[in-house]
């Protein structure tokens, strides 16, 4: 267990927190969206890569600097930022106040367009930002260089087995209520598709292109096959044999030498694939956040309820019906983008093609449309980073009760 601590001062930031592997920590989802927090409770993730102001357009980079930054293909920005920074839930904070003046850049709550919006109660050092915006998840990301973390205590940080993990974990569902940032009393709501699930869903299809060679890809019939085959037919041709994709994993029986690709699970505390023995370790590991890989591969019904009353024994209702989404389902594109990018197999020319007409493959509505607040808000940071003095401030009553210096450490934790 780690506590975060002022690097000006020394005082402490954060309870008590162990680290697990870092989720979809940069996805935009919907316009107007009231996203949960990012982090469960008592637990932060480092993100590895540069993220966040300053930010440099593609065309001014270096292509072999971006190559040994692990971008083999063009995205719409390169960040300047330093690595390291540390993401934790905003409940988990302590000691720490926000800076009103650095609330711009946002729409509907605080985002982090002007740098960071939260100090150091103790000594006034700015430590990181608070992000609570719409349609992006919330979190407080700790700044690299003003936090430094130290060691309390060895309790907890025990890595689960795979077969604990299968045992105590539990599945993400696909579907999930979405409620609306202007809507205090969380009524004004509709069943979705899970946010989760669209970013892993973006994530996976770029492994799966790459595993494909250009071939198509089949995937096990059922939830599956309605995450994933819309993604994958509409840019492989139609030709066979087809590559085979199956789910493997814990739990599940070894899959046969005929298997190809492989929907694997990823650790969430260490951020390690599941990786199988024998014959079928030389088929393509495609990796999937462990709470959709488990209801992939061990879904959860919508059981009955139990009758009473004067039903008879033994008799089940079937009431409510399970929540169904609105629309079909459709990927995060940016998660899509960022991942494609970065595989080495993005050079083969039919690959590059896939990633040039993304803007076509979201009229065909095979990605969700980050469309609203989300786009501009991101566009925004980053232009206003890129080109000096422009760029819109986006601010509205909802973000006025920002003005006012109170506590992080206010905010209440998940639960």
């Amino acid at each position: 267990m780690f506590v975060f601590a002022c690097a000006g001062c020394g005082a402490a930031l954060t309870i008590p927190l162990a680290q697990v592997a870092l989720p979809h920590a940069h996805q935009t989802f919907g316009n107007g969206v009231r996203l949960p927090v990012l982090m469960d409770p008592g637990t932060f993730a480092v993100e590895p890569e540069p993220w966040g102001p300053p930010w440099r357009r593609w065309e001014e980079a270096d292509p072999d600097e971006a190559a040994a930054r692990g971008s083999h293909a063009p995205l719409p920005a390169l960040s300047d930022g330093a690595p390291g920074a540390v993401a934790i839930a905003p409940g988990d904070a302590r000691g720490t106040v926000l800076i009103p003046e650095k609330g711009g850049g946002c729409c509907c709550g605080l985002g982090r367009g002007d740098g960071p919006n939260m100090a150091c109660e103790a000594c006034g050092l700015p430590v990181g930002s608070r992000i609570d915006d719409c349609s992006v998840w919330q979190v407080v990301w700790f700044a690299p260089g003003a936090v430094h973390r130290r060691s309390v205590d060895d309790s907890g940080t025990g890595v689960l087995s795979w077969t604990e993990l299968l045992a105590a974990g539990k599945g993400t569902p696909p579907v999930e209520p979405i409620t609306r940032w202007g809507s205090l009393s969380g009524r004004d709501h509709r069943w979705s598709w899970s946010p989760q699930w669209e970013a892993a869903a973006g994530r996976a299809p770029a492994h799966l292109l790459a595993a494909s060679g250009g071939r198509p890809v089949t995937v096990p019939h059922g939830l599956t096959a309605d995450v994933f085959q819309r993604a994958l037919d509409a840019p492989l041709p139609r030709v066979r044999p087809a590559r085979r994709a199956v789910l493997a994993g814990p739990g599940l029986l070894s899959p046969g030498t005929d298997a190809d690709i492989l929907l694997v699970p990823v650790h969430p505390q260490t951020g390690e694939a599941w990786s199988p023995a024998g014959p079928a370790s030389s088929a393509y590991p495609v990796p999937l956040p462990f709470g959709v890989w488990r209801w992939m591969a061990h879904p959860e019904p919508h059981l009955a309820l139990p009758a009473s009353g004067t039903m008879p024994d033994g008799v089940l209702r079937d009431d409510p019906p399970a929540p169904r989404p609105d629309r079909p389902f459709r990927a995060d594109p940016g998660t899509f983008r960022h991942t494609l990018a970065r595989l080495p197999a993005v050079h083969a020319p039919w690959l590059r093609e896939v990633l040039d007409n993304l803007a076509h493959h979201l009229r065909a509505g095979l990605f969700q449309p980050a469309d609203g607040a989300g786009t501009l808000r991101a566009a925004t940071e980053r232009r206003r980073a890129v080109v000096p003095g422009e760029g819109v401030n986006i601010r509205c009553p909802a973000s006025s009760w920002a003005s006012q210096r109170f506590p992080v450490s206010a905010v209440p934790r998940r639960r």
